[in-house]
């Protein structure tokens, strides 16, 4: 059983090829073997490209000790984004044979980028992040050397004015610049609050942002009455023509690189209004200004300007027919096997845009759940790494498991289905977790908690609620606070809170032993690592 939806699949699930003209020749272009094939194109003063050595068992990073992953995820930069393509390759090697004069190189591939994306104007960045900082700098100080020797501390416009719809992780781009982030919730509140220290305005493109009176349209009428400029962030964004954000009036749109134009990962593009591109790159390296730390190489900017020019010329329908056909495949090995259907997920926006398989089971029937799954996939040889699974045993047995075909390689599909197949059909065993006996220990009241990182201690304080062994209270950290929830079964304690913090949250789950008056355990902070607590009751 297929069923086919839309599913909302943007850059914040994530808090997210060359010149194609079927299927076929997109899966050449995908796979790493036509860049392997490449590596004979003669370079510069007849220099062969090298070959790829490297096999699935014997590589470069299992070498040291690394384990490559078959990538069912998508273009997450925690897993090196995306595979850049052959023509990209290319581009950075023979880059690599010349010196070149970096303002003058830049200055050439800001007009050419400009003519390929139908904006005014380019510059190659270090990846869409520098482009939202570098974006900030320029829209504060400009090209006065002066203005940009006094940064961070002194600065006239010292503003940017974010929708609430807006704040994400990647705004960090905005508040590193030291720049106020000034938040607002309604077209009037944005009316009243543009002023002299108005430096920017930065929008995060997304379904929230396409419509509405803070829509994108509209934020822009705005600003062009104050003389604003607007940044939209359009990162794991297909950069179309003409483009949609310039169209609706924004003054820069930044973008990844090593994400659907798949580019070097390390690279970004800032295109827009003409002399706020130049005074960005007149902020980054090589100039002893505000970015010099965000230095685009050479070879990251050859690599970029190739893989922006590939864009424009790979059959982008012949991709999606091509992933939709691998989708398929997985779905079709698996599909008779007892409770198993398939759910197909349409993206509704230029983010990420690949159709995604989602499986649906009965963990019951089959003997494993989504996350366990997941874990085998990941712990196998060779690694998969899939985007998420569900089903935890022994209450929520409803399982599922996602493939996102997005940078898969042509072949992997055969692979990760008989992966699925052998864990659904041979899954082995496990056991419903132990869940301790006896009286729950009593921990409701206040107390203090020491969490001791990598580097450094935080101070915190819990103040728990209890109702047998249901636990609820507040988390009260050095800076920020948080609503806790948990269990406590015996001696053994559990604790979970969302901290909400400036665009972002951290994720705390606490695990330990109570002990009288005082616990310990370990505590996990999701893609902030681990660590130890103990408390002490106050």
């Amino acid at each position: 059983m297929s069923i086919f939806r839309k599913a909302r699949w943007s850059r914040r699930e994530v808090l997210k090829q060359s010149g194609l003209l079927s299927a076929a020749s997109a899966a050449t272009a995908i796979s790493p073997l036509a860049a392997g094939a490449m590596s004979q194109a003669q370079g510069p003063s007849g220099v062969m490209l090298p070959a790829r050595k490297g096999t699935e068992m014997n590589n470069l990073f299992t070498q040291i000790g690394v384990r490559p992953i078959i990538n069912a995820h998508g273009t997450f930069t925690i897993i090196s984004g995306s595979r850049s393509l052959p023509q990209v390759k290319q581009a950075m090697y023979e880059a690599s044979f010349y010196f070149v004069h970096l303002d003058e190189m830049m200055d050439a591939i800001g007009k050419e980028l400009g003519q390929l994306t139908g904006a005014e104007w380019g510059i190659a960045t270090t990846g869409c992040e520098a482009a939202i900082a570098l974006a900030t700098v320029a829209c504060t100080v400009g090209t006065d050397p002066e203005r940009s020797q006094a940064l961070p501390y002194r600065r006239e416009r010292d503003q940017v004015i974010i929708p609430k719809h807006s704040r994400n992780p990647y705004d960090f781009g905005v508040r590193m610049t030291g720049a106020e982030v000034v938040e607002v919730a309604s077209a009037e509140e944005l009316k009243n609050k543009i002023s002299t220290r108005t430096a920017m305005i930065y929008i995060l493109s997304s379904p929230a942002a396409e419509t509405g009176p803070l829509s994108i349209p509209n934020i822009c009428a705005i600003a062009r009455e104050h003389q604003i400029p607007v940044f939209v962030d359009a990162a794991a964004e297909e950069p179309l023509v003409p483009n949609i954000h310039l169209r609706h009036g924004a003054t820069l749109v930044g973008y990844s690189g090593g994400k659907c134009m798949r580019g070097p990962q390390s690279s970004g593009m800032l295109i827009g209004q003409k002399d706020l591109c130049r005074a960005a790159y007149f902020q980054a390296a090589p100039h002893h200004n505000y970015g010099r730390a965000f230095k685009c190489s050479k070879e990251e900017a050859m690599g970029l300007l190739a893989a922006v020019r590939q864009w424009y010329k790979r059959d982008h329908d012949a991709e999606q027919r091509m992933w939709l056909s691998w989708l398929q495949y997985i779905a079709d090995r698996v599909k008779g096997l007892p409770s198993v259907t398939a759910e197909y997920l349409q993206p509704e926006d230029l983010s990420n845009r690949s159709p995604r398989l989602r499986l649906h089971w009965d963990a019951s029937q089959l003997k494993i759940t989504g996350t366990e799954l997941v874990a085998r996939l990941d712990a196998g040889t060779p690694r998969i790494l899939v985007d998420g699974g569900s089903g935890t045993r022994p209450d929520h047995m409803a399982s599922s498991l996602t493939i996102m075909p997005y940078m898969m390689d042509a072949g992997e599909e055969h692979i990760i289905a008989d992966a699925i197949f052998e864990a659904l059909t041979n899954p082995g065993h496990y056991e419903d977790p132990a869940i301790p006996t006896g009286a729950p220990e009593r921990v409701q009241g206040k107390w203090a908690v020491s969490i001791q990182y990598t580097r450094g201690v935080g101070e915190q304080h819990f103040a728990i609620e209890q109702n047998g062994n249901e636990l609820h209270g507040t988390q009260s950290g050095e800076m920020y606070t948080a609503a806790l929830k948990g269990a406590i079964h015996a001696d053994e304690i559990e604790l979970r809170s969302q901290m909400a913090v400036p665009g972002n949250e951290i994720n705390w789950t606490f695990k330990g032993k109570v002990t009288g008056n005082s616990m310990s355990g370990a505590v996990d902070l999701g893609e902030y690592g681990k660590a130890t607590w103990k408390a002490t009751r106050a």
